[in-house]
């Protein structure tokens, strides 16, 4: 009989022995970035969470779609960074970089095989005892880090330069977490990662913390009509409530769209004012054309023109000033509230993914 908990070592001992520990002696950087065994198990994880994408994920937006598209081109990009970020860049490997770095800090032991020394099971050992609990406690503090990391993302704007590349996609589908400037997600993962080391968190917890948080991003971002109803969603982000994230701004409401920050708990959004329900949905994408103009490029260049965007806000004080920016000649940041919002509205017959609402 199948029994995923044999198979699930032996396939991460098979994947680290035949696979991993070869690459990383080629490279020769065994040394640097970790255990070869909890690499394994990030690579099985992707796979995972690509399978769970391809088989509930992408058929959600067929059969209970939000928007229906004339066609899906704008999406394939997004599928491109889905696939190299899983099984590449994530905030996993980020948090395997790091160990050496909480090794010389005396973050995690290294001779005891890489083990946190401190953390909350440090602050408090009852916990030992209720795995369960800690590890809930875990994903609400790696939660919350990353709902005000998301405002800062908004509210900085070399930063909102980098980011706003993940929000220029006009057809958000199961495919756009990913879609992202590299430079900001290397951001994010230290981010992510240090809190996650400065928790105490192992490398097979935060494999875990990774894998729900990822499912529920690629959930959230789905282009499907489809919630978790009037009580849940008050609790957890679903895909009516992360939609309106994305939502290109409406000159005749200019703020509304600055809401629902959070990344798996909607509750967040709740405490500190940024939860926004009920509303129809509404088109995704950026009013301003300097990020719009990114559907029309291709990875290298999307990745160059965040780039561009960001060293044009970082090295002008306008790029540290917190607020709502858009971009201007040269990259310059320019705060939104001096704008005719009108002069961002995109005309339908040059949106080469133009879209009617589904019924």
């Amino acid at each position: 009989m199948f029994d995923v908990t044999e198979w699930w070592p032996h396939g991460i001992a098979w994947l680290s022995g035949h696979v991993v520990a070869p690459t990383l002696s080629f490279l020769h950087i065994q040394g640097v970035v970790g255990n070869p065994n909890d690499i394994a198990e990030a690579g099985l994880i992707a796979l995972i969470q690509i399978g769970i994408i391809l088989l509930i994920f992408r058929p959600l937006e067929t059969f209970a779609p939000a928007e229906k598209w004339a066609d899906r081109r704008l999406t394939r990009i997004d599928r491109l960074y889905t696939l190299l970020m899983l099984l590449g860049l994530n905030p996993l490997f980020a948090f395997l970089v790091l160990t050496p770095f909480a090794n010389l800090f005396g973050i995690v032991d290294s001779a005891a095989g890489g083990e946190p020394v401190g953390g909350l099971l440090h602050w408090v050992p009852q916990l030992d005892s209720h795995p369960y609990l800690s590890f809930a406690i875990y994903y609400v503090v790696y939660d919350l880090t990353y709902y005000w990391m998301h405002r800062a993302q908004h509210a900085i704007p070399w930063w909102w330069a980098l980011h706003s590349m993940h929000h220029s996609q006009r057809q958000m589908s199961c495919w756009t977490n990913d879609r992202g400037s590299y430079l900001d997600g290397m951001l994010q993962s230290i981010i992510l990662a240090t809190a996650g080391l400065v928790m105490g968190v192992d490398a097979a917890q935060f494999a875990l913390l990774e894998l729900l948080s990822e499912l529920v991003q690629n959930l959230s971002h789905t282009n499907t009509r489809l919630g978790f109803g009037r009580y849940v969603e008050k609790c957890f982000v679903d895909p009516r409530f992360h939609r309106l994230h994305h939502m290109r701004v409406n000159p005749q409401r200019p703020n509304l769209h600055n809401c629902n920050f959070g990344q798996v708990l909607s509750i967040w959004d709740s405490l500190f004012g940024t939860a926004l329900f009920g509303q129809p949905i509404l088109p995704t994408g950026v009013g301003d054309p300097a990020v719009d103009a990114d559907n029309g490029r291709g990875l290298v260049a999307m990745q160059w023109g965040a780039l561009r965007r960001f060293w044009g806000a970082f090295r002008r004080p306008a790029g540290w000033r917190l607020g709502e920016v858009a971009f201007g000649p040269d990259h310059a940041p320019i705060p939104v509230s001096h704008l005719d919002l009108h002069m961002f509205e995109r005309p339908a017959t040059a949106d080469p993914g133009a879209r009617t609402s589904a019924a």
